[in-house]
């Protein structure tokens, strides 16, 4: 399911769709709507600061590298409009300098759904609870810790069969919804669920549409999330390395059947998990 489901080149610049000579790091560079831009920001002695500048403020870049080349890695949000962005990156003594780059169009496919009514069309109490939850949740995906990750190629969650792939336009019961912000993967209940990065669990909670859900925060604005779980076995604080257990598959919140949904969120923008795997 969706994050929380909400109702209804120049110099310097990031290729628009490279093609997959990047293979072996990660994640790896689409330039589209739901993708991920890889930007070079050069040397320098420190790592660089760079945002992204939206209408309602700065959102902090996570930028990674050493003195021989930084690179700033830029989350691209599904509702972007194809065509040319720019980052800001800023020097030490303060300045800003822009960095562009180019969206590059890609069209997902549709899915139909068949769920319980009560989650599609929300009486006032359900309503009143997915605004709450949707407030709560918007603390948590603004979260932007240091250290930055080490590492960025991440372990699948759980084992099984890819049910539902990122950015599908879906329709429940006939009602449009927002697009699939992550990937379902098929999988009995029970099967154990697993940390994809070393990370620190910021958020647990038994959410609407979500189900029991996990966040984990893997440092410098680099998040990830398992939804709909039967059970969750950590606690708010705790530390985790890739591979320890998180909690196991279930089927609650808004599903069709048990499967795990995971999600991840680079400058609180979801995108496509399936970058940051080995192909």
């Amino acid at each position: 399911m969706g994050l929380l489901a909400w109702p209804a080149a120049r110099i310097g610049a990031a290729p628009a769709a490279p093609s997959s000579s990047s293979s072996g790091v990660w994640p790896r560079a689409l330039a589209v709507p739901g993708g991920i831009a890889r930007l070079s920001l050069g040397p320098a002695a420190v790592r660089p600061v760079a945002h992204l500048l939206q209408a309602d403020g700065k959102v902090p870049l996570l930028v990674v590298g050493d003195v021989i080349e930084w690179t700033a890695l830029v989350g691209i949000a599904l509702s972007a409009t194809p065509g040319e962005a720019s980052i800001a990156v800023q020097a030490p003594e303060g300045s800003q300098r822009p960095l562009g780059y180019t969206v590059a169009p890609k069209r997902y496919s549709e899915q139909q759904l068949k769920v319980s009514p009560r989650t599609v069309d929300l009486s006032p109490e359900d309503l009143a609870r997915y605004e709450r939850e949707r407030a709560h949740q918007a603390v948590v995906m603004a979260t932007f810790s240091q250290p930055s990750p080490q590492a960025l190629r991440m372990q699948v969650p759980t084992p099984g069969r890819r049910s539902s792939s990122f950015g599908l336009r879906r329709v429940f019961n006939g009602q449009a919804r927002s697009p699939h912000s992550g990937m379902d993967i098929a999988a009995g209940t029970g099967t154990p669920v697993l940390a994809p990065l070393p990370g620190r669990v910021i958020d647990t909670g038994d959410y609407f549409f979500n189900g029991q859900t996990v966040w984990l925060d893997h440092g410098g604005g680099l998040l990830s999330m398992v939804c709909h779980l039967s059970a969750t076995d950590v606690q708010l604080g705790d530390v985790l390395k890739t591979g320890d257990r998180v909690g196991a598959v279930g089927a609650t919140g808004r599903v069709t059947g048990p499967h795990l949904h995971w999600g991840v969120m680079l400058n609180r923008t979801m995108v496509d998990p399936a970058l940051f795997l080995a192909a």
